[in-house]
């Protein structure tokens, strides 16, 4: 957890105001405190989202500081040290805490913690131990708090000293909440009533998709707009000031499970139009970052402010809340606006990194831990335009498992996997377990189910919509030609969904025709050699995000089951080098697909 100079100088200037003017906090006009009727008094509510098991500013794949390209810097130990400047400089009094869910899932620290070495009632989620320090007021559940199992999220959420909010997480049996709904805090000030700020909290419908195997039969997960229209209602006539909805669920109205799902699954917009009585929106879910919005509700006319932090700690939302207060008009929101300040300008927060220093560090030992050998060194740089072996040693790793589950079976066995993490790399040489981990940066299990060649064309096609049409075979930017936008992803197809399928007796092969539009750019598929049959039938090896629907491929949520045994597919490629001791790419590396225009093949630089 070490410090740049640059990024060290900007705490050591000394004030709270110089801290916070390094992390780009802009001042609003003074306020004048008068005396008397329509006194006036601004609320500050500080937001984080998406932290994904992020403590210290540490890349646990590469083994050293965190960096990317924008040179940010993660985690809660400097969010920490941004949050101690705001409560100096405006008032501890004056601020609230809040965020936006996805918190105990997304790094080995989180894994670790919820495999390894479980939390239990006394060993405390190093996640818990840090929001609890920094003083957090109540958070909102992410999908992602799911995915070890609701056993453990109830762990997590009684070692918290605030409330885990989810109104719209309903338990199946009763009907009601599974988590509390919303909270009321009460900020004192003296010569008026307390302001009452109600807290709801939202999270997103497609955990019912995505984690159907820990869910179902046990919650629901309705729409955002339909329990906040039940639960707003009951916030202001039990006295609430001020309304702040804490939502893991993007701004930008769209779903990456299409028609699965009734309900989107970025909705914050929509709560925002079509909910009154809300004053702002703490947004997450979408890893993007939006300073400041305001959207007007349909209702009313009113102005909701929407702010959503950059991802894993690299900022923090400050929302300003100017209001008035009259000894018969009690308190009146006279306006809000939001910014983001960047957590790069601060150094980590050292009461942090003494009480977490020891978790870190035990993971770190573990992560580090050598596995076994690799013969050549594999990359997954490329691996979203070209076929590498790193893409087909995951894809390897699973159809052999689903080959050992299935000892009879006498279909063929294909594999799908996707490009999750473009800097991952495992050398050759020594192999440890942050070396193949990071091949595989999701908590995702292993499913194997049948699918139709017909089918199976239809999800590549689908699959192929992650490239941008072109006129030549180039040479491209990568850039030029990935991560497409679609209607379900405006913003450009993420890696995550974008599958690349391998045949393990035999090679699948195919061209990806990207001069042709989505939906006819599959050519050549063939099995063995043998061009395949729209009736032939195979044996398809599969995460459980897609099985379930995630990324809304086509027929895949909807085949027959053949393997569920809930094994991590990271761990299964983790066990398999540890038993083989050796990675020879010989074994799974072919070249089976690639890209084409008009039958020529694409250059990609």
């Amino acid at each position: 957890m070490s410090e740049s100079p640059v990024r060290r100088r900007a705490v050591l200037a000394g004030t709270a105001a110089g801290v916070l003017a390094a992390a780009g906090f802009r001042p609003a006009a003074a306020q004048a405190d008068t005396r008397g009727v329509n006194r006036p008094f601004t609320l500050t509510v500080m937001g984080t989202t998406d932290l994904h098991g992020n403590v210290f500013n540490w890349d646990y794949f590469a083994n050293k500081e965190f960096d990317d390209s924008g040179h940010n810097d993660i985690g809660l130990a400097k969010i920490s040290s941004l949050v101690s400047a705001v409560r100096e400089q405006h008032g501890a009094h004056r601020t609230l805490l809040l965020d936006a869910g996805d918190t105990i899932q997304g790094t080995p620290l989180a894994y670790y913690y919820a495999k390894v070495e479980p939390i239990t009632r006394r060993r405390v989620h190093p996640m818990a131990a840090a929001m609890n320090a920094i003083g957090y007021d109540a958070a909102a559940l992410g999908n992602h708090e799911f995915n070890y199992g609701i056993p453990l999220l109830r762990t997590f959420e009684q070692q918290l000293r605030f409330p885990l909010l989810g109104a719209n997480a309903v338990d199946e049996r009763t009907g009601q909440p599974a988590f509390k709904p919303y909270v009321v805090k009460t900020v004192w000030r003296t010569g008026t009533a307390p302001l009452r700020v109600g807290i709801l909290g939202l999270t997103n419908p497609g955990i019912a998709i995505w984690d159907k195997a820990n869910v179902q039969g046990k919650m629901t997960f309705p729409g955002l707009v339909e329990q906040a229209k039940v639960w707003v209602p009951r916030m202001r006539r039990a006295g609430v000031d001020l309304v702040v909805v804490s939502a893991h669920s993007g701004a930008d109205t769209s779903s990456s499970y299409g028609d699965a799902l009734p309900y989107p699954e970025n909705a914050a917009t929509l709560v925002a139009e079509q909910v009154p009585g809300i004053d702002a929106i703490l947004v997450g879910h979408a890893h993007v970052e939006i300073p400041q919005r305001l959207v007007a509700n349909k209702t009313t006319g009113k102005q909701v402010l929407i702010t959503e932090p950059l991802f894993w700690g690299k900022r923090l939302s400050l929302m300003d809340f100017d209001l008035e207060w009259a000894p018969r008009g009690g308190w009146t929101l006279k306006a809000s606006r939001s910014q983001v300040l960047n957590s790069n300008t601060v150094a980590e927060d050292p009461k942090i990194v003494r009480l977490l220093t020891a978790d870190h560090a035990k993971v770190v030992t573990y992560v580090n831990s050598k596995v076994g050998t690799n013969k050549v060194a594999m990359s997954a740089a490329t691996a979203r335009y070209e076929d590498t072996a790193a893409l087909d040693f995951i894809n390897f790793v699973q159809a052999n498992e689903v080959k050992k589950a299935l000892p009879a079976n006498t279909l063929p066995i294909l594999a799908l996997a996707a490009p999750f993490n473009r800097a991952a790399a495992i050398p050759a040489g020594e192999v440890t377990i942050r070396d193949v981990a990071g091949l595989y940066i999701f908590d995702n299990t292993l499913l194997a189910v049948t699918l139709t060649g017909a089918q199976l064309k239809d999800y590549l096609e689908y699959s192929a919509r992650y490239f941008k049409q072109v006129t030549s075979a180039g040479p491209f930017p990568a850039d030029s030609v990935t991560n497409a936008p679609t209607t379900t992803a405006p913003n450009g197809t993420p890696d995550y969904n974008y599958d690349i399928a391998f045949g393990l007796d035999a090679p699948l092969t195919y061209d990806v025709d990207i001069a042709k539009g989505a939906g006819e750019r599959i050519t050549g598929l063939s099995y063995g050699g043998v061009p395949v049959d729209p009736a032939q039938q195979f044996v398809v090896a599969v995460n459980n995000y897609r099985q379930s629907g995630g990324g809304g491929f086509p027929h895949i949520s909807t085949a027959p089951v053949l393997v569920n045994q809930q094994q991590e597919i990271r761990q299964l490629m983790i066990d398999w080098v540890k038993e083989a001791g050796e990675i020879d790419a010989a074994l799974f590396a072919r070249g089976d697909w690639r890209l084409t225009a008009g039958g020529v093949g694409v250059v990609v630089q």
